[in-house]
C-alpha cells in the first residue's frame, strides 16, 4: 500500500513504532496524543492512520483515526473520543502513558484532503469528533498563512462536547476568513439563538457558500449524519464532485 505524502510522493505504508511525548484534554471523553514518529514521511491535512496495539498474549487490535494538526519536527497529533465498550480507544484516553510505544501506519487517503495552495472557498461540515481532521485543515491553513476562505459548521450535542473550544474560539476571533457556527443537538448555551435541533437545510444552506462560488465542501461524522448534510448540499446545487465524504462508525 501507498499514500500520498505532503510532498506529494507516494510512500510505502509501514507499521513505525512510536511514542507518546504529550497529551491534551480536549472533553470529558475526548483526548489529543501526540506522538513522536520516527521517520514519519509528512502528510496532508484531512488524511488518518491506523494505531495498533499488542497485548502481552500476541493479541493485536488496530483503529484507524484522522490526523488532527501537520506533522512538526516528526510528531504528530491524533484525537481520539472514548467509545465505552470500544476495544482500543479506552486504553488510549484512560491508560496509554508518556513514553508507551503504539505502532502506527500512515498516512492513508488521498482524496478527503485539503492542500494549502487551493484558492477556492472551503465548507467544513462537522458532526461530533469529526472536527478531527477539519480542525487539520484549518490549523494546516493556518501554518501556511492561506487567505482562502473557510467555513466550518460543528454540530454537537452540548458546549461541553465541542473539541477544541477554546482553540476555535481564538481562531474565529483571530484568523481572518474563518467563520464557525455552531449547531447544538441537545441543549444550546445561554445566549445561543435558536432550539437545539438536528442538522438541516437551513444550518447549511445559511453558514454555507453558495454553489455559485464552486467552494470545496468536506463533511465528517457519522454515517447518518454524512449523508443527510451531502444530500443537503447536493440538493442546493453543489456538484457530488465539489463534496467529499469520510464518515466513522462503530466497528465489528
Amino acid at each position: 500500500m501507498t499514500a500520498p505524502t505532503a510532498g506529494g510522493r507516494a510512500a510505502p505504508l509501514t507499521w513505525r513504532v512510536a511514542r507518546l511525548v504529550e497529551r491534551r484534554v480536549e472533553t470529558a471523553t475526548a483526548q489529543t496524543l501526540v506522538l513522536d514518529v520516527p521517520g514519519w514521511p509528512g502528510h496532508l491535512p484531512g488524511q488518518h492512520v491506523d494505531l495498533r496495539l499488542t497485548a502481552a498474549d500476541g493479541y493485536q487490535a488496530a483503529r484507524s483515526y484522522s490526523l488532527a494538526a501537520p506533522a512538526q519536527d516528526g510528531r504528530i497529533e491524533v484525537t481520539v473520543q472514548r467509545v465505552t465498550d470500544g476495544e482500543v480507544s479506552p486504553y488510549l484516553v484512560d491508560t496509554y502513558a508518556e513514553g508507551d510505544p503504539v505502532e502506527v501506519r500512515g498516512p492513508v487517503g488521498g482524496w478527503f484532503v485539503w492542500r494549502t495552495d487551493g484558492t477556492a472557498p472551503v465548507l467544513l461540515v462537522a458532526g461530533g469528533s469529526g472536527v478531527v481532521p477539519l480542525m487539520a485543515m484549518i490549523r494546516a491553513r493556518r501554518a501556511a498563512g492561506s487567505r482562502t476562505p473557510f467555513r466550518l459548521v460543528y454540530s454537537v450535542r452540548t458546549a461541553d462536547d465541542v473539541i477544541y473550544a477554546d482553540e476555535l474560539r481564538r481562531r474565529a476571533r483571530d484568523d481572518q476568513g474563518l467563520d464557525v457556527a455552531y449547531v447544538y443537538t441537545r441543549r444550546a448555551p445561554e445566549g445561543w439563538r435558536g432550539e437545539p435541533h438536528r442538522i438541516g437545510l437551513a444550518d447549511v444552506n445559511s453558514h454555507g457558500w453558495p454553489p455559485a462560488l464552486e467552494p470545496l465542501c468536506y463533511v465528517c461524522g457519522p454515517t447518518g449524519f454524512v449523508e443527510t448534510v451531502a444530500d443537503l448540499l447536493v440538493g442546493l446545487g453543489h456538484p457530488t464532485r465539489r463534496v467529499r465524504t469520510e464518515r466513522f462508525g462503530p466497528t465489528g
